[in-house]
């Protein structure tokens, strides 16, 4: 697949992902339906809604590349795959289901095991993110490209972090302290990877936790704006490993941070 067809991907999806984010909002106001999966997390409609939407026009693009979908059983225990998309129609479920704002809909393509695409639209913000190759990151901002290079956009001496917790393990707290961390914010969903795309914030760190859909997006995004991802040891993250699971996690806006 070369870089024209990656761009034309990322131009049908990102009115697609828009559509399927008011369409996630008009199901929220009218009063979501909740049920508990195998693994004691929430689903809503608005999460298998939103999936249909997404997985539809993705096999429609790209029929023969395989899906994998955190609402779906398809492909999950196939453990060969190395070319495949990695779909989460609603990360931040919980944010979803509580009315708050930093849930997204996520769809990264992996190539090789590696994300080389990667689409993010937080609705309830309206930020829509996308990458489709090596210095090709933007976020829309109506309706105009904006591109993203991880560039610094606070204080000079402030070390920004996010963190799914208000209250840090000691392993976070030690990375922290490691990067001079000067304030740490909470923060759920993908949209982490974003911010620090952007240059909002400079570093995400987190233990071994949740699953591969929930980061390919980010980490496409993320690493062709020129930051680093990568597991607490140094090494590249790989995608399809066993029952999809995360390893530790490193993002920086900056290899030099």
């Amino acid at each position: 697949m070369n870089l024209e067809d990656k761009k034309k991907i990322i131009d049908i999806l990102k009115v697609e992902f828009v559509q399927a984010g008011q369409l996630s909002l008009d199901l929220r106001k009218k009063g979501l339906k909740e049920t508990i999966k195998s693994d004691n997390t929430p689903v809503t409609n608005g999460d298998l809604e939103v999936n249909k939407i997404v997985t539809s026009k993705i096999k429609e693009l790209t029929s023969k590349i395989p899906i994998v979908s955190e609402e779906s059983s398809m492909n999950k225990d196939n453990e060969s795959l190395k070319n495949f998309w990695l779909i989460d129609p609603i990360d931040g479920t919980y944010d979803y289901i509580h009315n708050k704002d930093e849930f997204t809909i996520n769809a990264a393509l992996i190539i090789n095991k590696k994300p080389e695409i990667g689409i993010i639209y937080a609705p309830a913000k309206k930020r829509l993110f996308y990458s489709y190759g090596k210095n090709l990151s933007f976020e829309s901002v109506n309706s105009i490209e904006k591109k993203l290079d991880c560039k610094k956009i606070s204080k000079v001496g402030e070390v920004r972090a996010v963190s799914y917790s208000n209250k840090l393990k000691p392993i976070i707290q030690k990375y922290h302290e490691k990067f001079k961390v000067t304030e740490y914010t909470k923060m759920k969903s993908s949209f982490k990877f974003c911010v620090v795309a952007t240059g909002e914030y400079d570093l995400y760190v987190a233990e071994p936790r949740a699953s591969e859909w929930d980061i390919a997006a980010g980490h496409a995004i993320l690493e062709n704006a020129g930051g680093s991802v990568t597991d607490f040891e140094g090494n590249e993250i790989l995608y399809g490993k066993k029952d999809f699971k995360n390893p530790s996690l490193i993002i920086r806006r900056s290899k030099n941070l």
